[in-house]
């Protein structure tokens, strides 16, 4: 479900529901707007179950309030426990109303920390009880989705999914037993991973007309006096973006980079159909201080290509780069490329061992860091700056939306 008044407007999303909701499926939620008065009442009406949206207290203790399940998401970029965990800690809410969740974790985090066992152990130390955290988890989230008959819990009947650790509290999986199977011991696996031979309409999913060039990034105005740039504003580890608007002077007709201030180039490229569409605009917050570009097929929910950079020139070098490599993500500084991960299948997904894409999926943090950027995993920030449903201003293949007012706005005004 998305941000309300897209949803609720869209008679086929409606109906998309009322099946859901006839066919005893779970109805998920997705409200990433503040605002907890009358629209979020109506979001609710409408039929959300749960929301991995909340960024703050209120948020969690609002969505359980009106019978939902407050999702805590623990990704690699969305750190959103801490602050709303005290729901249950601090204020006695039932437990049984919240589910423990991600939500986009980096290759590299899920090999070097772990995946929903760095959730539990960084739930317990937010002040969960271990077992608490274990149910929100397991329990909790096997009843919302109607499966509890399979799993869930070490019971009769259900799916002999078994995890032994020796320490609840530092929670790490000593052996891991799926359906009844030893698949992993001590953190190795004791199984072969089956192959599987990927079509081609799967592996040859990056389409542009031609190999870009650095002038297809130009931000052509016809004025000479300032303009007022409409600006995506990166939050550092949360989902939303603000709408951030700076004064800039036009040269030679077209407004630059401007690395003092921290504004950078975004370029949305059209990569489904080969149209050859370009959407430009400009987005602040990566704290770049070189020539340089990062390029990613990874950008929620669309997935065209984002390319973001302080040069023209890097930028089209960026991006001819991840179309030659299929898709995935690249980084280049001063015309070479320094950053490269391949995920070939849909742009989205590698068919490489997890060790070897984490380290791969490194190159690019390592990448963002030698640009001058110190965000935490920034390369999340980046996937979804094309994410329409989430506030505040965002960028698609229509042009920049502004997301809580449902319109489109201008790149340059003046």
């Amino acid at each position: 479900m998305n941000y309300p008044g897209v949803a609720m407007g869209d008679t086929n999303m409606l109906e998309e529901m009322s099946i859901t909701r006839a066919s005893n499926k779970t109805i998920g939620g997705h409200y990433a707007s503040p605002d907890l008065g009358l629209a979020f009442h109506g979001y609710v009406a409408g039929g959300a179950e749960d929301d991995h949206e909340g960024t703050v207290l209120e948020d969690a203790v609002e969505r359980v309030r009106q019978g939902m399940k407050a999702m805590l998401r623990y990704g690699s970029s969305w750190h959103d426990v801490a602050s709303q965990v005290g729901a249950i800690t601090k204020l006695g809410m039932d437990s049984r109303r919240f589910i423990l969740v991600t939500d986009d974790s980096h290759a590299q985090t899920i090999s070097r920390d772990g995946h929903m066992d760095r959730v539990l152990r960084h739930a317990i130390q937010q002040g969960l009880d271990p077992l608490t955290a274990i149910q929100m988890m397991t329990i909790n989230t096997a009843e919302h989705f109607g499966v509890s008959r399979e799993m869930g819990m070490i019971a009769p009947g259900r799916w002999a999914d078994v995890v032994l650790t020796k320490d609840l509290t530092d929670f790490k999986a000593e052996l891991v037993i799926a359906r009844g199977q030893v698949i992993a011991e001590k953190g190795e696996w004791t199984v072969k991973l089956p192959k599987f031979q990927y079509p081609a309409w799967a592996t040859n999913s990056v389409k542009i007309r031609g190999p870009l060039q650095a002038s297809d990034f130009k931000v052509a105005v016809k004025s000479k006096s300032p303009v007022t740039a409409n600006v995506i504003g990166v939050i550092e580890n949360q989902a939303p973006t603000k709408h951030l608007t700076f004064l800039m002077q036009p040269e030679n007709g077209e407004i630059q980079a401007d690395v003092e201030r921290d504004i950078t180039k975004i370029a949305l490229v059209e990569r489904h159909k080969g149209t050859g569409g370009i959407t430009l605009g400009f987005v602040s917050g990566f704290g770049f201080d070189a020539k340089c570009a990062v390029a990613s097929t990874v950008a929620h929910d669309s997935h065209h290509m984002i390319v973001v950079g302080t040069d023209d020139a890097s930028m089209a070098v960026a991006a001819n780069t991840l179309v030659k490599s299929g898709g995935g993500q690249v980084v280049v500084r001063d015309g070479k490329l320094i950053g490269k991960v391949e995920l070939k299948i849909a742009g989205l997904m590698s068919n490489e061992k997890a060790n070897v894409v984490a380290q791969k999926a490194g190159t690019i943090l390592e990448g963002f860091r030698a640009c001058g950027c110190a965000l935490n995993n920034p390369n999340m920030q980046l996937s979804l700056l094309a994410l329409v449903v989430i506030p505040e201003l965002r960028i698609s293949d229509k042009g920049l939306v502004d997301v809580t007012k449902f319109k489109f706005v201008p790149v340059v005004e003046g």
